[in-house]
């Protein structure tokens, strides 16, 4: 059983920045492959970013290219979104989810999901 607690959001102006964690509990969190999606107001989710269980794979959407860096830290049982350059249509609930398919994380499929962080970029 893995539980994820996310946490750092909150309200930037445009071209600000904001780092997200994403704090699991249980053992096994090294085993798991970790992803951050988000979903905004009146859309559908969509996936940010994955990240392989050593933290050696990494992959962003085309969005978030150059802006967002996922990172974790195994022995801290947490795994962290830098974003920069925030804009305006980066606002929305940004989830963290684990999963051992990395092939299912990158498809939106995840064993575990965390209840979410607002992020609000203003113009």
């Amino acid at each position: 059983q893995v539980q994820l607690v996310e946490s750092g959001g909150g309200l930037v102006q445009a071209g600000g920045s904001l780092r997200l964690y994403c704090a699991a509990s249980g053992r096994t969190f090294s085993l798991y492959h970790m992803g951050w999606f988000r979903q905004a107001p009146g859309k559908g989710r969509e996936f940010v970013a994955p990240i392989s269980w050593s933290g050696g794979s990494t992959y962003y959407t085309d969005s978030v290219k150059g802006r967002f860096t996922i990172s974790r830290d195994n022995a801290k049982n947490t795994v962290y979104l830098q974003m920069n350059s925030l804009k305006p249509e980066d606002t929305a609930v940004y989830y963290c989810a684990a999963e051992k398919g990395l092939g299912k994380l990158r498809l939106g499929v995840a064993e575990y999901w965390g209840q979410g962080t607002q992020v609000t970029v203003s113009s």
